[in-house]
């Protein structure tokens, strides 16, 4: 999480959505950072509202807009499946090496999640506790260069962002009766990515 005093703005971080490469680039011009370890890092909506806003909000005197990237839901479950495949987590739980996509994706349905699919979800991430979007800016993965002009303009910085924490190569596949299951146990997650078809340029 990044916040940027001036520009009145808030960036929560994701995961799996190109975040690291945005703070890396954005981080000599944020006011306030957290950046480890990954359950602080990773700070959602809700928390940031409930927790963080009262603290840096009502001192400073001004609201803070908050914005997010969002990947295709299919494609963001297929980068955790691979991030977790690594090789230096091999044998533990969270590991997916010996997982196919299919299990991975089953396990990710099922509550509770086992630990090697508890990633999380990203319409969850970005909204209140009744599933109300809060985030007030919302940008697509897939079209990243839009957040970066968004950026851009509001910090009056031209950014260039490095490639960072690429997961390993692998090839995965998603049945076709899991992926229409898919699609109707996580309806709330494509519909929040399939909006942002026309609301993702700065």
């Amino acid at each position: 999480m990044l916040l940027f005093w001036k520009a009145k703005l808030v960036l929560l971080a994701v995961p799996k959505t190109g975040t690291t490469a945005l703070e890396e680039a954005l981080l000599p011009y944020a006011d306030a950072a957290i950046l480890g370890p990954p359950e602080k890092k990773h700070v959602t909506a809700r928390r940031y509202r409930s927790q963080l806003a009262p603290f840096f909000e009502n001192r400073g005197g001004h609201a803070l807009e908050t914005m997010a990237v969002i990947r295709e839901p299919v494609d963001w479950l297929m980068s955790w499946h691979r991030y977790r495949a690594r090789p230096e987590i091999a044998g533990s739980a969270t590991s997916t090496a010996e997982v196919t996509f299919d299990a991975f994706v089953e396990g990710w349905l099922t509550d509770p999640e086992p630990e090697f699919a508890r990633v999380g979800r990203q319409s969850r991430f970005v909204s209140d506790g009744a599933g109300q979007v809060i985030t007030d800016h919302l940008f697509r993965y897939e079209a990243l260069e839009s957040a970066v002009a968004f950026l851009e303009a509001r910090l009056g910085r031209t950014l260039k962002l490095p490639r960072r924490n690429v997961s390993p190569a692998r090839q995965v596949a998603l049945s076709p009766v899991l992926e229409t299951r898919l699609r109707r146990e996580a309806a709330a997650d494509f519909a929040l990515w399939g909006g942002l078809a026309t609301k993702d340029a700065p």
